[in-house]
């Protein structure tokens, strides 16, 4: 998180104003977040009201009777009937210690399934439903935080007309849609807005009945969160600053949370037999790099590290690909939307921010993170089509298209994690195919798998966190289109059905490990905005690995 940006977690109470100032006053008041006294920074109260306007009895409590006929007066005059995803922003009546006064639509009890979960800013399920609603809170905390804008200093009266069993929880998930929302992108702007930096400093209070829960509840949360805006900020990188010695020399700075991290140069991937991998990078002057990064956190740390216990415990794997940059190499792109080939690499980035959420909320797991970085240029050194590439595994490639290359990256860092660390399971994530697109569009990202238990895991934690997947199919028949006359296989399987036999080229290089692939070329980057994400680097798959790491793997 940022210095300009603080969230913290405060019991509510009555709010009581002690002879209010008068209105020409009020209007320049100020208020600390922390103590409630007024400073120079203006104040706003935020209070939800179910659909009809229904209130909590605590917000009713807070805003008292004369503060609720205003508000419902000027609901009436606003036409503002409490539904999700509205809003009604007035001055603040005398009796209300604040300047104005945020009224934000939570809408009825929602199932948690609905196709636009990701638009709206919804009141989630109760905690004793089936349906997730966990995503429904980070999208009510996003919603809000659109709403303050920047220099905010509030107070978010967390109450709802339904509150969930387990408020404390609800209100650690807003928190975490505020942070993912105010994140921006914008360290090449040498024209800054206008506002100062004291302006443009916020302080929320989230106001609750458990604020030492919500705090306990927060403290992972917005670990994670750190995790999201570290993919989205590499993911945002242009590719002449995040080149993979660059992108891999930022992977080792997880080491000061206890991540073990390593880094692979061409050598030593050349000892190792990646020939697919480094086939890729050879029309590029920057040299390709693979980094290893290991979590041990499955049994308490028997020394005074900083968190890496000696666990011999199977580990989980994540696998990456990181192309900094994808021309297309000989098979060259077209020009038009080229740029956004800088964000090839946001199955590494995520992998990245993954083993910093893991690391950073002390997850009781061991894990193992590795991530391939290439430039795909074209060069007096380049591969091209019909160069035939032995990959780690003594399987033969013949290229047929150097711009599907993503797959070659990841055949050899999957034969190695299986090899070197013989994990539970491997999940790879990758921006793999415009195929994707055309089957799924930008809401879902595409699962295929060879395990029905992890598939069933991996789709529940989508719709958890809203990072939603949906189950694409394998089998014999797509497998058989990427055999080649010449080598074990080809790198691409003609016009049809390219995701599925992306994935089946892939699981040509699994051995009886429960996988998955995701392919997020649809959902990375550029992807439409939502309540908690502006941003063109999105950060998908970190919530969502996030989530089935704590629901399913952890000790």
């Amino acid at each position: 998180m940022t210095d300009s940006f603080k969230i913290d977690f405060a019991p509510l109470a009555p709010a009581k104003a002690e002879k209010r100032a008068a209105p020409e006053k009020a209007a320049g008041s100020k208020v600390d977040s922390k103590t409630g006294s007024r400073t120079d920074v203006p104040h706003t109260l935020v209070i939800f009201a179910g659909e009809g306007n229904a209130f909590s009895a605590a917000t009713l409590q807070f805003i008292g009777p004369a503060g609720e006929a205003l508000i419902k007066r000027a609901a009436a005059v606003a036409k503002f009937k409490g539904k999700k995803a509205t809003s009604l922003e007035i001055l603040a009546p005398a009796e209300i210690d604040a300047d104005r006064v945020i009224v934000v639509g939570a809408g009825p009890i929602d199932d948690g399934r609905q196709e636009n979960g990701r638009k709206e800013a919804v009141e989630p399920v109760p905690a004793d439903k089936t349906a997730p609603g966990a995503s429904d809170y980070a999208n009510l905390g996003g919603f809000v935080c659109g709403k303050l804008g920047r220099g905010a200093h509030a107070l978010v009266a967390f109450d709802l007309a339904r509150a969930p069993d387990d408020l404390a929880a609800a209100a650690a998930e807003f928190a975490l849609g505020m942070e993912l929302r105010n994140y921006a992108f914008d360290p090449y702007k040498t024209k800054k807005k206008d506002d100062s930096e004291e302006n443009s400093r916020s302080e929320i209070i989230i106001g609750l009945s458990d604020p030492a829960g919500a705090k306990r509840e927060a403290k992972a949360r917005l670990a994670v969160a750190e995790g999201v805006l570290t993919a989205r900020s590499l993911v945002n990188e242009p590719a002449n600053v995040l080149y993979p010695e660059e992108f891999a020399r930022r992977a080792k700075e997880l080491t000061k949370l206890g991540v073990e991290v390593e880094i692979l140069d061409h050598p030593a991937m050349q000892a190792l037999g990646m020939g697919a991998l480094l086939g890729v990078g050879l029309g590029s002057v920057r040299e390709s790099r693979a980094v290893v990064m290991r979590w041990r956190g499955a049994r308490p740390a028997k020394d005074s590290g900083k968190g890496a216990s000696k666990s011999k415990s199977q580990p989980i794997a994540f696998v990456g690909k990181g192309v900094c940059f994808d021309t297309g190499g000989i098979s060259i792109k077209p020009a038009a939307g080229m740029e956004d080939m800088k964000g090839d690499m946001a199955g590494a980035a995520c992998v990245v921010g993954l083993m910093q959420a893991l690391a950073g909320r002390k997850a009781k797991v061991d894990a193992i993170g590795i991530i391939g970085l290439v430039e795909n240029m074209p060069g007096p050194q380049a591969q091209r089509p019909g160069d035939i590439v032995k990959s780690m595994s003594g399987q033969t490639i013949e290229i047929i298209n150097t711009d599907a290359e993503g797959r070659l990256v990841l055949c050899d860092l999957l034969w190695y994690v299986q090899d070197k660390f013989k994990p539970k399971f491997i999940i790879d994530l990758a921006t793999l195919t415009g195929a994707i697109l055309v089957a799924l569009g930008q809401e879902h990202a595409g699962l295929f798998s060879n395990n029905e238990p992890l598939s069933e895991n991996l789709l529940a934690a989508g719709l958890e966190t809203g990072e939603k997947l949906w189950r694409m199919p394998l089998g014999p028949a797509y497998d058989k289109l990427i055999d080649s006359k010449f080598a074990d296989m080809k790198n691409t399987g003609g016009r049809h059905a390219g995701s599925i036999t992306a994935a089946q080229f892939l699981q040509r290089f699994v051995n009886g490990v429960p996988w998955a692939h995701l392919d997020i070329a649809g959902t990375a980057m550029n992807s439409p905005s939502s309540e908690i994400n502006h941003s063109w680097g999105s950060g998908f798959g970190v919530r969502l690995l996030d989530r089935l790491v704590a629901d399913h793997y952890e000790e």
